[in-house]
C-alpha cells in the first residue's frame, strides 16, 4: 500500500502486539519484544495465569510520518506531575515542551501545578510553558510544577480539558497515577473528547514492570552513595565496634538498596530487602553475621530498605494520606535497636551510627544518564500522541523506547527484585551475608 493510499491516522488506544503482527498489511512500526526471557519475578494478572504464554511485543517509538493532529499550530497541550518526587521530573517536562514547540509549533503548552489538584484548584493556576520558561529547569531537583498525591476528579478534569481546549495530556507518575490516567483516557473516549492521554512512568523504587528502569533511578542510586560513605566513615572511625545502618526507600522492591550497595564497591556488609525474609538470630541470622564482621575488621555497614522485614513487626492498620499506601512499620529503626541489644546480650559494646537520607535521594537534579533518558521519554511521548495513540505509557524496554498500553503496564506492577536472580546473587557474593532462601530451598529439596 503506497503512502498516498494509507488511511488517515485515528485517535485510539495502542495494543500489545505479537510477532505475527510483523506480517500485517499495512506494515506496522518496529516492534520490540517484551518477553526476551521467562519473567518469574513479576506479579501475574489473572488473565496471564489463565492463558497460555505468548510472546508479546511493544511498538517502538519513532517520529510519525503522518500526524493525527494535523493543524498543530492550533493545538493546546498540558503536562502534569503527580505523586512523589523523583530526579528528572523537570527534564521530562522540559523535553515535552521543547518537542511540542520546536518540532510541531503548537500554539500553547500548559503546565498544571500541584498534581491532580491543579485541574480544579484556583490556588494552583496553570502555567504557560515555553522554551524560554523551561530553559534551565532541568538543573533543579523536584518538580517546578509542584506535585501532590491523590485528588483525581474526572468531572473537573473534563472541565479543564474543554475550557483550555486540550488535545494532548501528558501525565507523569507511578502505577497509581497511571491507573488514574487510564480513567481519564476512558472518560475522554466515552464523552467523545478528542484528547490523547499519555503516561510517563515515574518511581524512585524502580518497581514499574516491563521497563528496563525508571528515570531518576540511577541518580537516586548515586545520591545514596553519599549516605553509605557517611555511615562507613562514621563506623570505621568510631571505636569500639562502630556499626552504620542506612535506611533507603523501597516499599515493596529492594532495587534501590541493592544497587546502592553494589555501587558502593563493597563498602556494605549486609543488605536487607523486602523480597528476602529477614532472619535476625541463629546460624544464618544477620545479627551474629554483623558481629563476625565487626570482629574481623572493627566495624560493619548495613543497608535496610524501608519495606524489608515486615514479617518481624506488627502491621500498622493505617494508610498514608493522599496516596492510600499502607504505613510501614519502622524496620530500619527496629534493626538498629536489635543490633544494639544483641551486642549488649553477648557482652560486647556497639557504637551505632544511624543514617536516614530519606527524601534527599529523590530530590536531586538528574545526572547525565538520567537526563538523556528523560529527553528520550519526553520526545517519545510526544511522537506517540501526535501519531494518534492514546491510553499508553512510554518507557525503555530492551534498550528501545516503546509504547506500552497502560492496562498492560499496571497489571503486573509493582514488580519485585528476583531473590534468586542476578542482582541478589551479586549482593550475596559481594557481602558474604547468609541467605535464608538457600537454606529454605535445600530443606525443601531434602
Amino acid at each position: 500500500m503506497s503512502q498516498q493510499e494509507q488511511p488517515q491516522p485515528r485517535l485510539g488506544p495502542i495494543e500489545v502486539a505479537t510477532v505475527e503482527t510483523l506480517s500485517s498489511d499495512p506494515p506496522v512500526p518496529d516492534l520490540v519484544l517484551a518477553d526476551v526471557f521467562l519473567r518469574q519475578h513479576g506479579k501475574q494478572s489473572t488473565d496471564q495465569q489463565q492463558q497460555p504464554s505468548t510472546v508479546r511485543a511493544f511498538y517502538a517509538s519513532s517520529k510519525p510520518e503522518r500526524l493525527y493532529f494535523s493543524s498543530t499550530r492550533q493545538l493546546h497541550a498540558a503536562v502534569v506531575t503527580c505523586g512523589g518526587l523523583c530526579p528528572g521530573l523537570n527534564n521530562v517536562v522540559r523535553a515535552i515542551t521543547l518537542t511540542l514547540h520546536h518540532e510541531y509549533h503548537v500554539q500553547r503548552v500548559y503546565g498544571i501545578q500541584g498534581g491532580w489538584h491543579g485541574f480544579n484548584d484556583k490556588e494552583y493556576p496553570p502555567m504557560i510553558l515555553t522554551p524560554e520558561s523551561v530553559d534551565s529547569v532541568h538543573h533543579q531537583g523536584g518538580s517546578f510544577l509542584r506535585t501532590s498525591r491523590g485528588g483525581l476528579d474526572l468531572d473537573k478534569v473534563h472541565t479543564f480539558l474543554t475550557k483550555y481546549q486540550i488535545s494532548l495530556l501528558f501525565i507523569l507518575g507511578g502505577d497509581g497515577t497511571h491507573r488514574g490516567a487510564y480513567k481519564v483516557h476512558e472518560h475522554c473516549r466515552t464523552t467523545n473528547l478528542d484528547v490523547a492521554v499519555v503516561g510517563i512512568p515515574k518511581t524512585i523504587d524502580n518497581d514499574i514492570d516491563y521497563i528496563d528502569r525508571s528515570f531518576g533511578f540511577h541518580t537516586a542510586v548515586e545520591a545514596a552513595q553519599a549516605s553509605i560513605r557517611t555511615a562507613l566513615v562514621e563506623a570505621k572511625c568510631t571505636v569500639p565496634n562502630g556499626i552504620g545502618v542506612i535506611k533507603l526507600m523501597g516499599r515493596e522492591a529492594g532495587f534501590l538498596a541493592a544497587y546502592a550497595a553494589l555501587g558502593s564497591g563493597g563498602d556494605v556488609d549486609a543488605v536487607l530487602v523486602p523480597e528476602v525474609p529477614v532472619v535476625l538470630e541463629g546460624p544464618d541470622g544477620i545479627l551474629p553475621f554483623l558481629q563476625r564482621r565487626v570482629l574481623e575488621k572493627g566495624y560493619a555497614v548495613c543497608v535496610v530498605a524501608e519495606g524489608a522485614g515486615q514479617e518481624l513487626l506488627e502491621a500498622i492498620q493505617e494508610t498514608e494520606q493522599g496516596s492510600g499506601n499502607k504505613k510501614l512499620p519502622p524496620i530500619a529503626e527496629y534493626v538498629r535497636d536489635e543490633i544494639i541489644k544483641f551486642f549488649d546480650k553477648v557482652g560486647s559494646e556497639c557504637r551505632m551510627k544511624y543514617v536516614d537520607p530519606s527524601y534527599s535521594v529523590r530530590s536531586q537534579p538528574a545526572n547525565a544518564a538520567d537526563s538523556l533518558y528523560c529527553i528520550q521519554l519526553g520526545t517519545g511521548a510526544v511522537y506517540g500522541a501526535m501519531a494518534g495513540y492514546t491510553g499508553f505509557s512510554v518507557g525503555r524496554v530492551n534498550n528501545r523506547i516503546v509504547y506500552i498500553p497502560i492496562p498492560q503496564l499496571v497489571a503486573t506492577s509493582p514488580r519485585f527484585m528476583n531473590p534468586h536472580g542476578e542482582i541478589w546473587q551479586q549482593i550475596l557474593s559481594t557481602t558474604g551475608q547468609p541467605s535464608p532462601l538457600k537454606k529454605t530451598q535445600s530443606e525443601a529439596e531434602s
